[in-house]
């Protein structure tokens, strides 16, 4: 893996866990499923855990960070997330999250002002891993391509964020 796919930053959890970026209260359940894309650990959900549905813009909070005015490319969307704290990402996880035969992926890029510059359909074949480091390598071939966003193309929910390297 040659690209680091970023949780969503502790602090953005905090605020979420109190109230999302549509201005809701967090209103978690037990997970009786299990399955569910957690974007603070970047790994699936097991039955029984206390997870929460949150609206989250995640070119808004880097936009708050950075001074970056991504104007009318500041969405929102459903995200997944742990109710309480879980440590964040396994520390010796390997391999993308989410990345598996047959799925369909947007490869989305941005510039440093938050702003699209493009995005790229990738389905990946038997060698998941290997097929996201060359879309992402392939996006950041651009020198102005400052993030790049994947997402699902079934719900077109956001999944993780790479930074330039």
């Amino acid at each position: 893996m040659t690209h680091q796919p970023r949780p969503l930053a502790p602090s953005a959890l905090k605020e979420l866990r109190v109230r999302d970026d549509a201005g809701r209260p967090m209103s978690p359940y037990v997970d009786e499923e299990g399955g569910a894309p957690l974007r603070c650990c970047l790994r699936r959900s097991a039955v029984g855990d206390r997870i929460a549905l949150v609206s989250y813009a995640p070119l808004r909070r880097w936009a708050a960070e950075t001074g970056a005015e991504p104007g009318a490319y500041d969405e929102q969307g459903p995200v997944f997330v742990h109710a309480e704290d879980c440590g964040g990402p396994d520390p010796d996880g390997t391999g993308y999250p989410w990345a598996r035969p047959g799925v369909l992926r947007t490869v989305r890029r941005y510039d440093s002002e938050g702003h699209i510059l493009g995005g790229h359909l990738v389905e990946l074949p038997d060698d998941a891993d290997a097929a996201l480091d060359h879309a992402l390598t392939g996006a950041f071939a651009d020198p102005d391509t400052a993030q790049v966003h994947v997402r699902d193309v079934e719900y077109g929910c956001y999944l993780f964020r790479v930074d330039r390297p």
